[in-house]
């Protein structure tokens, strides 16, 4: 069962094995999310606020891995991928602005051709 205050909590209950459709079921959550507000600030178009929201999450990354102490070549991987996830999320961005402007265009030379624009 998800339950988001386990981690608040004392002693045995806190430290309870997770079943994997837990395990899956947080990561979906985690992922859904991140994937939702980075498109917002994708969408918004605002270079600066895009930089400054890679630079924390960048940021937020190597705070988040020192206390695992991963290895040099582990952290540069993970810092690697978080760049690469940004890249892509910005890349799908722009195919759906792109998408969005064609089908406008689209719906816009309909419009005149039927005489109705």
């Amino acid at each position: 069962m998800l339950i988001m205050d386990r981690d608040c909590k004392r002693g045995g209950e806190r430290f309870a094995i997770p079943t994997q459709g837990e395990v899956q079921g947080k990561l979906t959550v985690l992922e859904v999310v991140a994937i939702t507000c980075l498109r917002e600030v994708l969408a918004s178009k605002n270079a600066f606020a895009v930089a400054a929201l890679k630079k924390k999450v960048l940021r937020a990354m190597k705070e988040q891995c020192a206390p695992f102490g991963l290895s040099s070549e582990d952290e540069t991987s993970v810092l690697e991928y978080a760049c690469e996830f940004f890249e892509e999320a910005s890349k799908e961005a722009a195919r759906q602005a792109a998408r969005k402007v064609a089908a406008k265009s689209a719906g816009t030379a309909r419009s005149r051709a039927s005489g109705h624009g």
